[in-house]
């Protein structure tokens, strides 16, 4: 089943290459950087970068998630500078990734280079309700960090 999410262009200058699946299993559509001239990403700097396009989910069951691409985190040390970013069904605004260079080397960013993903996920809404115990507990019920151990 494919959803239809509309996407338009911001910058009508630039020679875009339209986010796609890179393989038939991936699970993230790559984001390129539209910029007009090569970024100097410094070792331990980060700077935003637009991927010059703005979508618009219009799903209140559906979320996009922006995820690093793990080659680029990897080889180069280039991840999210938030780790993580969502994107809600109602936001129409440009599309822009915070990319941090954890490396001790500076790292170029070309135009329409891929330099993020974005997946889409069902959305579960809740009601929370506030109780003074659980009715049950679990096995786990407290136990905090590392309660597994790493064996």
């Amino acid at each position: 089943m494919k959803k239809i999410i509309n996407v338009k262009f911001l910058n009508k200058n630039f020679n875009y290459k339209l986010s796609s699946y890179a393989t038939s299993g991936s699970a993230g559509l790559d984001l390129r950087a539209c910029i007009k001239d090569s970024i100097i990403l410094k070792s331990r700097q980060t700077k935003l970068i637009s991927t010059g396009i703005a979508i618009h989910i219009n799903d209140y069951n559906i979320a996009a998630i922006i995820l690093p691409r793990s080659g680029l985190s990897h080889r180069y040390g280039i991840i999210l500078s938030n780790n993580i970013g969502l994107i809600d069904s109602d936001y129409q605004g440009p599309i822009l990734i915070s990319l941090f260079n954890r490396s001790n080397y500076n790292f170029i960013i070309k135009p329409n280079y891929r330099i993020a993903q974005m997946v889409f996920v069902p959305i579960v809404k809740v009601e929370l309700k506030l109780v003074k115990n659980f009715t049950k507990r679990s096995t786990r019920y407290n136990k905090g960090f590392g309660h597994s151990g790493i064996k």
